[in-house]
């Protein structure tokens, strides 16, 4: 029975203790499933097993084998079902569910071919999206309020820096809404899933004002150390030329960098905006 025990198991968990991925725990219940049964047929064959009903002279299985059968499929299938999927993971504070109203535009001629915030080359053609606090690889579903189409863009870009608008979409999300024409359309944004690395969200940022001329990025951020910490310059090079974006703070929830773009925006006359940095 030993010998049969170690060549069911070796020819089921194979020569490093998995069969085709699966782990050696999952391999081992298998291995254990293949030595009862093979057990199960040998006995039922034995003279002994016959003797157990001599009567009908039936073959006659032991209880306690086939509940010990029984209990370790079950042991293996809630072991199955209790490991959680690599890509269902979100990361900590990730707004699966989030909804947001708004006005949505899109965008195509003179950016496509052009690098995402996230590194990507932009493609009109594909549903994708920019959003300015939503985590790259962010899945959103996107209703417009006018027509009750639907589109479902993958968040790979950070925009639109204008005030009252919520998202902008490719060319082909747009078209998908029948929203060319009007250029924006009111919107309602359900956060739906995450194709995104893992690990934790990137800090949020008030960016208070863009400027073509680097000297006037300056100045502002002058008048800003004076009162707030972590603020910065960031150039940015667009179709349309380069773009000084002037930003401060870091903040882990939106209410508090939304406080504070208020603040700023009544203090310099300004329209900040929260975004995110990843």
């Amino acid at each position: 029975m030993n010998k049969l025990w170690r060549l069911t198991l070796e020819k089921v968990v194979g020569e490093h203790g998995k069969l085709k991925g699966i782990s050696f725990r999952v391999s081992t219940l298998i291995g254990w499933i293949f030595f009862i049964f093979n057990g199960l047929r040998l006995y039922a064959n034995s003279s002994f097993g016959t003797r157990m009903n001599p009567a009908s002279g039936a073959r006659t299985l032991p209880a306690f084998l086939l509940l010990l059968l029984l209990l370790l499929i079950a042991w293996g299938g809630n072991s199955c079902a209790a490991r959680p999927q690599k890509n269902a993971a979100y990361p900590t504070g990730y707004p699966v569910g989030y909804v947001q109203h708004g006005y949505a535009s899109w965008y195509g001629p003179g950016f496509h071919g052009n690098k995402t915030a996230n590194g990507e080359v932009y493609d009109s053609h594909q549903l994708t999206a920019a959003h300015r606090t939503l985590p790259f690889g962010s899945v959103a579903q996107v209703r417009s309020l006018t027509n009750e189409r639907r589109v479902t863009v993958r968040i790979n870009d950070r925009g639109p820096f204008v005030k009252g608008r919520i998202i902008d979409l490719s060319l082909a999300a747009a078209q998908a809404l029948a929203m060319t024409g009007r250029g924006t359309d009111q919107v309602e944004l359900r956060v739906v899933g995450y194709h995104g690395r893992p690990g934790a969200l990137g800090y949020l940022r008030v960016q208070v004002a863009s400027f073509v001329e680097q000297a006037n990025a300056q100045a502002l951020a002058r008048k800003l150390k004076g009162k707030h910490p972590d603020v910065r310059i960031v150039a940015v090079e667009l179709s349309s030329g380069r773009y000084y974006r002037v930003q401060v703070g870091e903040f882990t929830s939106e209410q508090q960098a939304e406080e504070l773009a208020e603040r700023l925006a009544s203090q310099f006359d300004a329209e900040p905006l929260v975004i995110r940095d990843d």
